[in-house]
């Protein structure tokens, strides 16, 4: 006789979520995916650099892993950076078989360089549409697999539930058909919180939901300080900050000053390829310096073919506006760009709470560290997919370790819902003015004040009312202003003006729990 096991509720559908529902139904286990938007909406689909894996003759798995754990300032957890390099190239090889169109050169797959990569690892598709093609695939094959995905469908509340898994409220977008699951494990995968930030590369689904739901429910959440500043968006009045990938400075593109003056030198020895932090920063001193708006990216020595072959959306999106890279400089500033803390997991995916398990950006694994390695993102979703798939196969206790340091955080009984707009524009204002790129106590402080003011006002006043969208926005905005409140030093994508220089005592996690039961 057949064993029917339950299968998973996999919460989002980005490629973390569409690869753990893929290799689910694969093991025969059943999942249901839900996502609160269209299934196609996820910061995957606008994800341009492509995938880093050790494919190269001249490349090595232990290359990458050193390549992360230099850019990751000192917090990186070896074990999940091995197993993240290690299974790179067989996770790589699951998205050929899916049939992901990587670009290629006489029948090889095609490698590019980024920032920080000792050598040329990055796979990608369709040029910079790298995200776009991965997603196109999985859905289509979760589409041909008959798994059922549900759109338009938000997870409201988590708890613990009987029988060791978690009970889950969803509904529909507008709050009606209120649905409780109590017997399925529960995967999230719900993306970063780029969003939250005024001015940032992320779709508006990026807000950090699945951190503040889990975070209610009492699961460990962890370095949620270390927010990753893209260095180069388009910086044009009244135009999205599209993102102009680092691969073109990896192809040799310059940054420049306003006075046509290349700056990264005096900044790092890498110059244009100096990590990301180090990078945004740089262009933030610049800025301040000088008072102006905008640094540019010249990329009018590289071939033009090259340009437009290699980075065909970019130079299609820039047409739009009146640019050629070929020809033109491209303004560019640093907006926000990824969440590196999450909800903390084990290496396969566990997290704190049982029956709970998570990966992409909505986990921590610890594999960024302080600061993440480019092209490690997507990376990341498919390698602790795979692992979170046979943590299901084969149940068992497990979880992330308790850090060293933490911050217990008082349960905001509030006044109810608030559902105004207003509330998240002004939780986006408030990151990305004092919370952002170069951050000081003093403001970090003003900053989680007024968001605990504004929880008493969102969150829910009794059990009976659900959390909406505004009140998961105070949250993960507080949990990432409190973090970075209590870390006292500057570390990878976390840096104070009071507290300039990297402390050996916070070569540490930190952990942020919600105070009762």
């Amino acid at each position: 006789m057949d064993v029917v096991r339950t299968g998973p509720l996999v919460v989002g559908s980005g490629i973390a979520g569409l690869y753990v529902a893929l290799r689910a139904q694969e093991a025969g286990l059943r999942p249901i995916m839900v996502t609160k938007s269209r299934l196609e909406e996820s910061n995957t689909r606008y994800a341009q650099g492509g995938i880093a894996a050790a494919l190269g003759a001249d490349d090595s798995p232990a290359l990458h892993l050193r390549d992360t754990l230099r850019a990751g300032a000192g917090l990186v957890d070896r074990a999940a950076a091995r197993r993240l390099t290690e299974d790179a190239p067989a996770r790589i090889a699951d998205l050929v078989r899916y049939g992901v169109p990587f670009d290629t050169v006489e029948g090889q797959i095609a490698l590019g360089r980024e920032a920080a990569h000792s050598r040329a690892r990055i796979v990608h598709a369709g040029g910079d549409a790298t995200g776009l093609q991965i997603e196109e695939t999985l859905r289509r094959r979760v589409g041909d697999a008959g798994i059922e995905a549900r759109e338009r469908t938000v997870l409201r509340r988590l708890e613990r539930g009987p029988g060791g898994l978690p009970r889950v409220t969803l509904s529909r977008d507008d709050g009606s058909g209120v649905e409780i699951v109590e017997d399925r494990p529960v995967v999230l995968a719900t993306g970063g919180a780029g969003s939250l930030y005024r001015e940032t590369t992320n779709p508006s689904v990026a807000t950090g939901e699945g951190v503040a739901i889990a975070w209610r429910a009492g699961a460990l959440v962890r370095d949620m300080e270390f927010i990753q500043f893209h260095p180069t968006a388009l910086a044009l009045p009244g135009s999205p900050r599209h993102l102009i990938t680092e691969a073109l400075r990896g192809e040799g593109a310059l940054l420049l000053n306003a006075a046509g003056e290349r700056f990264m030198a005096r900044y790092h020895p890498d110059g244009e390829l100096a990590p990301r932090d180090v990078a945004s920063r740089a262009i933030a001193a610049e800025l301040r310096r000088s008072g102006d708006r905008c640094v540019y990216l010249d990329a009018t020595a590289l071939p033009r073919d090259l340009l437009y072959t290699r980075f065909p959306s970019i130079c299609r999106f820039l047409a739009q506006h009146g640019l050629d890279p070929s020809r033109d400089r491209i303004p560019v500033t640093p907006v926000a760009h990824f969440m590196i803390g999450g909800v903390a997991t084990d290496l396969d995916g566990r997290s704190s709470l049982p029956g709970l398990l998570a990966c992409g950006e909505v986990a921590s694994t610890g594999v960024h560290g302080a600061n993440r390695l480019a092209s490690n993102s997507l990376l990341e979703g498919l390698v602790f997919g795979e692992r979170v798939v046979r943590a299901l196969e084969q149940p068992g206790p497990g979880g992330p370790a308790r850090p060293r340091r933490k911050v217990v955080i008082a349960a905001i009984q509030g006044r109810g819902e608030g559902a105004d707009p207003a509330v998240i524009e002004r939780v986006r204002d408030l990151l990305w003015e004092r919370v952002g790129i170069v951050r000081n106590g003093i403001v970090l402080a003003q900053a989680a004040g007024e968001l605990e003011r504004t929880a008493l006002a969102t969150e829910p006043s009794d059990g009976d009312v659900l959390p909406g969208t505004g009140a998961n926005a105070v949250i993960t905005a507080l949990l990432v202003t409190r973090a970075a409140l209590s870390r006292v030093e500057s570390r990878g994508a976390h840096y104070r003006t009071d507290f300039p220089t990297t402390a050996p005592g916070w070569r540490t996690h930190l952990g942020l729990l919600r105070a009762g039961p």
